[in-house]
């Protein structure tokens, strides 16, 4: 594990989960449209395990991938993720952090000094969806910078 990726977040920076969904593209694009108007740089964290990792480009049937090669495809993907919500805002400073650990505590660690976390919530709908997701739930509990849970608006049916 590389020690930079604990190491908390600027503090006028905004720090965003990304964990590949459409919850995460919309927090994500909402630390992008806040950093803009703010002039301050946004850090992107995917939190991952090696259950949870893609493929390494060097992976093949027989061969155990390295932790590093495991950590460059989740940057690569993260990076591939966010590029077109990045793209969107090029004024904004934007880097991103592979962090080998849960995602709350990823978050929480890397958000500690930062000016905001940023954190999509999925919604289950009902009764479960009045409630916070429990990535959202402990950084709520937990951060000590302000956070932002990010949830998405409900698309209207035509006919309404």
């Amino acid at each position: 594990m590389d020690i930079v990726e604990f190491l908390p977040a600027a503090s006028n920076s905004i720090v965003v989960g990304h964990d590949g969904s459409d919850c995460a593209d919309h927090a994500l694009a909402m630390a992008l449209e806040l950093a803009d108007q703010l002039h301050v740089p946004v850090v992107v964290v995917r939190a991952w395990s090696i259950a949870t990792a893609p493929r390494p480009s060097s992976w093949q049937f027989g061969y155990v991938s390295s932790f590093d090669e495991y950590f460059s495809a989740v940057h690569d993907e993260l990076v591939q993720d966010a590029r077109t919500s990045v793209e969107n805002h090029p004024a904004v400073s934007v880097s991103y952090r592979a962090v080998h650990a849960s995602p709350a505590k990823s978050l929480i660690a890397v958000s500690r000094n930062a000016r905001i976390l940023v954190v999509g919530s999925r919604g289950r709908g009902g009764l479960a969806g009045m409630l916070l997701g429990s990535v959202s739930e402990q950084c709520v509990r937990h951060a000590t910078s302000p956070v932002l849970v990010v949830r998405q608006r409900a698309l209207k049916l035509e006919h309404e």
